[in-house]
């Protein structure tokens, strides 16, 4: 049972003498916590985090070792917070528990970035916008297209999921996209999709479908402001570009 594996697991690396391991793990836990309370945002490294975060899951025993091997297995932090819940698990000692618990984390950094733009003008809040795209699609393994409709006065009405795919007529109907703006009553939008491979720069693909969106908008009286580009090295912006 899940449950099992996360409390249990810890003890192939236990020390033989279970009351001083059971201290020095105490100790160990108390320490984190403290510098955790008191120190500033660089005050756990990116594995402590992780540490503190499968306590909940794991009560006892040492979660360095777990913390260390998912870091290596995804690269980040972000990497092990964005990751399947059922590909965590395949990492020895990550229950069903420790899973959830890491994906609740994720959940809650999403909420947060997002509440970061809600009700406000998007282009005023530039920034935050950014984080929460990239919060939520910089380490998708999928390509996600998304379409952020905008009110008279660059509020976001509507955060579309377009679908899933390579960013081209396919998977994108300019006429759609337009419709979809005009249902939903607003004004403006933005463009935005990640590349899973890390770096955000644009195709020819992008530009074309982006180029025509924006024709079609100007038809309809809906302005295209922007399509961004989310990797994990960075985002692109093609207004920025010059490229709408």
């Amino acid at each position: 049972m899940p449950e099992a594996e996360d409390r249990f697991d810890f003890l192939d690396d236990a020390v033989p003498d279970w009351d001083a391991g059971k201290a020095a793990g105490e100790g160990h836990r108390a320490r984190l916590r403290t510098r955790l309370l008191t120190g500033g945002a660089e005050a756990l490294a990116d594995y402590e985090v992780l540490e503190y975060l499968l306590f909940a899951a794991i009560p006892r025993g040492n979660t360095k070792p777990i913390a260390k091997a998912l870091l290596a297995q995804y690269g980040s932090l972000a990497g092990v917070l964005n990751a399947d819940p059922k590909a965590l698990q395949r990492t020895k000692g990550v229950g069903e528990n420790s899973a959830a618990g890491l994906r609740a984390v994720a959940l809650a950094a999403r909420r947060m970035a997002r509440g970061e733009i809600i009700g406000k003008p998007v282009l005023a809040s530039w920034q935050a916008l950014i984080d929460y795209l990239t919060t939520d699609m910089a380490h998708l393994t999928v390509e996600r297209v998304r379409v952020l409709y905008l009110d008279t006065r660059n509020r976001l009405i509507e955060d579309h999921h377009v679908g899933d795919g390579s960013i081209d007529e396919a998977a994108i109907h300019p006429r759609e996209v337009i419709r979809r703006a005009l249902d939903v009553g607003a004004t403006a939008m933005i463009l935005v999709h990640n590349h899973p491979s890390g770096s955000p720069e644009p195709s020819r693909a992008d530009i074309q479908i982006t180029q025509r969106i924006a024709e079609a908008g100007r038809h309809m009286g809906v302005t295209v402001h922007d399509h961004v580009i989310i990797g994990r090295e960075g985002h692109t912006s093609l207004r920025a570009k010059g490229l709408i």
